[in-house]
């Protein structure tokens, strides 16, 4: 008999020779493991066991499957919503796909310490690149984590770093720029900030004004008026980068003013400016008002570029380290959902409503899954338009710095290996991953291409002396 699976079939037959368990006597016609009249009893009795434990561990998957659905979905309203539009197997389907059963185990083993600080308010502009930080609030991924967490909808980026440094909110929806300069002192007063996860990638685009259909050529938008989100963003820095590879200088040869995201479909209307590099969904908004088309998406300049980031405070880091966790591994969680496309539709349909996007959900839908039309009368199907891989690579801290550099918003010598190493928390990103059962790339400080130049990290100031038209 084998002593650690007495049940096992090698073992279900009598011994020849003498009954172990009866002396010196002639063999009985007993199992092995003694209990049972016969093997044939011994048999019967195992398949019957074995049938109860199958039944029992069906139960069991059932009942995890159906505690996994609520704890996502603790709103009943959003939960039924959720059930009835994609039936509960695929339901189940979906959220294993990204939460398996054996990881949430696993997770379960790895607990945290004490959670320093549970009630938590987090800011975010409403727009699609905060999408992992926002779908994490109705699906229930921070009050996995034991945290009650308030996100607030933020008007602008500027208010977002204010109330930043004033402490009024925990951590936020960055623009991945926004962390190296605040820390820089660039704008504000100087403040260790740090980016712990991209929230998304690509999901911009530049588009103009219907009445520009016929002015494709970049080298011919001299006295054009453009509008970004923010200085430092990665949306005037490829809009920079984009009109100066067409010959012309962004200082000098069109406008390009600061606007709220949420206020340039009307500024666009209204004929106040020509275009936007801005953020989606408000792209798609311009096309589904027909006051503007999209003229290029962000990822036919840098397929794969980051965009916004989450993040927070050196010292609420420091001061909160199991806090931060447990925001690290929602945020996370969020993200391996969003980066599934077959649950593009769903999360659309979640983070539509007025207290997140307030948008129509056609206009988000098109945005999240890379079907949508383009204002030009064609319909695209771009899959990766928007994407959200969490990887705070440093060596896209590396480039922001040397856009800042090239157009003159940091002066002096630049230690941007340092400060991205500093800013960019890379090292606990892959470290929280791994404890989420997901597989963290390898690497620190990949190369780029960006508009079929490439960029080497390790080498930023040959980068930035390279281009013909800079302030540097």
């Amino acid at each position: 008999m084998n002593p650690k699976n007495p049940a096992s079939p090698a073992e279900d037959t009598a011994f020849d020779g003498v009954d172990p368990y009866d002396g010196d006597r002639p063999l009985s016609l007993r199992c092995a493991c003694g209990q049972h009249a016969s093997s044939a009893d011994h048999a019967a009795a195992t398949l019957r066991t074995r049938s109860l434990s199958a039944a029992f561990e069906a139960r069991s998957q059932a009942f995890i499957e159906a505690s996994l659905v609520k704890a996502l979905f603790p709103q009943d309203a959003v939960r039924r919503q959720f059930l009835r539009a994609v039936g509960r197997r695929s339901a189940v389907a979906a959220i294993g796909s990204v939460l398996p059963i054996a990881s949430l185990q696993a997770m379960a083993q790895d607990k945290l310490g004490p959670i320093e600080k549970k009630d938590l308010r987090i800011g975010f502009i409403p727009i699609t690149c905060a999408t992992p930080l926002i779908m994490a609030h109705p699906l229930g991924f921070y009050a996995k984590q034991g945290l009650n967490v308030e996100v607030v909808k933020t008007a602008g980026w500027a208010l977002i770093r204010d109330k930043m440094i004033n402490k009024e909110y925990d951590a936020t929806h960055f623009l991945s720029p926004m962390p190296l300069a605040i820390s820089m002192g660039l704008g504000s007063t100087a403040m260790p900030m740090n980016v712990a996860t991209i929230q998304n990638t690509n999901g911009q685009a530049i588009t103009l004004g219907m009445k520009h259909k016929d002015k494709r050529d970049p080298a011919g938008w001299k006295g054009f008026k453009f509008a970004v989100p923010f200085e430092y963003s990665m949306h005037n820095f490829l809009l920079r980068y984009y009109v100066a590879e067409a010959g012309l200088d962004p200082d000098k040869d069109i406008q390009i003013r600061v606007v709220p995201p949420a206020e340039m479909v009307a500024n666009l209307r209204a004929g106040n400016i020509d275009g936007f590099l801005g953020p989606d969904p408000f792209n798609q908004r311009a096309v589904f008002e027909e006051a503007g088309f999209i003229h290029i998406l962000s990822k036919e300049l840098w397929n794969g570029h980051p965009c916004c980031a989450f993040g927070t405070s050196t010292e609420f880091i420091q001061k909160n380290p199991n806090t931060f966790i447990a925001l690290y591994r929602a945020v996370l969680t969020a993200a391996a959902m969003a980066r599934e496309p077959r649950n593009r539709e769903l999360i659309a349909k979640v983070i539509s409503p007025q207290a997140y996007l307030n948008q129509p959900e056609t206009v988000v839908a098109q945005v999240l899954t890379g079907k949508f039309a383009d204002g030009l009368g064609n319909v695209r199907n771009v899959p990766d338009r928007a994407d959200f891989d969490p990887i705070p690579w440093q060596s896209m801290a590396v480039w922001m710095l040397t856009q800042m550099k090239r157009w003159g918003y940091v002066k002096g010598e630049v230690d941007y290996k340092q400060l991205a190493e500093k800013v960019f928390l890379l090292t606990d990103a892959k470290k929280q991953m791994k404890a989420l059962d997901m597989k963290p790339p390898e690497g620190a400080f990949p190369k780029f291409t960006i508009m079929g130049k490439g960029f080497d990290a390790e080498k930023p100031e040959a980068y930035v002396r390279s281009f013909a038209i800079k302030r540097a």
